[in-house]
């Protein structure tokens, strides 16, 4: 695909547009005010030293698997980063020591608590043409889903969370916001915060979804170190993006592929949507972006790989 500058220019000028749109699905800037000093975007050995990362049996416990996780493909036996200064959650966003052309492309699979009216109603918040896309392509994908959406879709949970190609992320139960404000999305405290991130685990279970990760991707990526602090416990990693693919409500799936493509460098974390309502091109999108990258180079990858090397 040859990407002239004035498309370039348009796909980010359509990516600025939406970010507000597409932030509130769990695909903004994820730029915080606050809680900086527990992004970390690399691996625990090659991360800077905190007090945290640096205490006897640190990188032990970043590795333990969350309370009640299911015994195959259980969370804690993906890689995750050891915790940030004064316990915090440690934040990855992208490989930046990597030297390798790898690329990981993540997918939000986002329903709120309250939206099963509009399912029922015939919304689609699935997009089960990107899953058949995505193993087609066999592109390994991440797919951050929330409790709503699998307890929704129990039968596309559980293949999307049975098939090696994939890994399930958490993205909230209820799709609400960890800190305020965040683009309008309802907010939760630290005590129903940590309660709705078991609470999703606890839907990917019943599903039946059983490769699913200790990696936890905040609604809008609205996080400051409360919210970091109020999930410490759950000893996840919290996953955010730098490449946005503007996807969420787009209608032009070459604006979005070309947008993506204008972004990605090695090791980068891509943010897309596994829902059709709210983006309604992406798998469309996918069907150039894939090739493309392949001619430059690039490799896919789950996140969990970028993390663990």
């Amino acid at each position: 695909m040859t990407i002239s500058v004035r498309k370039v220019a348009a796909a980010a000028a359509l990516g600025a547009a939406l970010t507000t749109s597409l932030a509130g699905c769990g695909g903004g800037s994820g730029s915080p005010d606050a809680g900086r000093e527990a992004r970390m975007g690399t691996p625990p050995a090659s991360a800077p030293a905190s007090p945290a990362a640096s205490a006897p049996g640190a990188a032990a416990a970043s590795q333990s698997p969350l309370p009640g996780a299911p015994p195959a493909g259980a969370p804690g036996k993906a890689p995750t980063l050891a915790p940030g200064p004064n316990g915090l959650t440690p934040v990855f966003e992208r490989a930046k020591q990597h030297a390798d052309k790898t690329v990981a492309l993540t997918f939000d699979a986002d329903m709120t608590s309250d939206q099963g009216p509009r399912a029922a109603g015939g919304e689609r918040f699935d997009n089960p043409e990107l899953i058949s896309t995505l193993r087609t392509l066999k592109v390994p994908s991440t797919i951050f889903m929330t409790g709503r959406w699998a307890e929704e879709y129990p039968d596309q949970a559980k293949s999307i969370g049975t098939d090696p190609n994939f890994e399930i992320a958490n993205h909230s139960y209820s799709h609400h916001a960890f800190k305020s404000p965040c683009y309008g999305l309802p907010a939760l405290d630290g005590a129903a915060a940590r309660a709705d991130v078991d609470r999703a685990f606890a839907a990917f279970r019943q599903a039946g979804a059983v490769n699913t990760v200790p990696y936890f991707r905040f609604p809008g990526g609205c996080y400051d170190d409360p919210a970091l602090r109020a999930l410490s416990t759950a000893r996840v990693t919290a996953v955010q993006w730098d490449v946005v693919s503007g996807d969420a409500f787009a209608k032009d799936p070459d604006a979005v592929a070309e947008q993506v493509l204008a972004g990605v460098k090695p090791g980068s974390v891509v943010v897309m949507h596994c829902t059709r309502s709210a983006a309604p091109v992406t798998e469309e999108a996918i069907r150039k972006i894939v090739p493309e990258l392949r001619k430059r180079g690039f490799r896919f990858v789950k996140v969990s790989e970028l993390i663990g090397t």
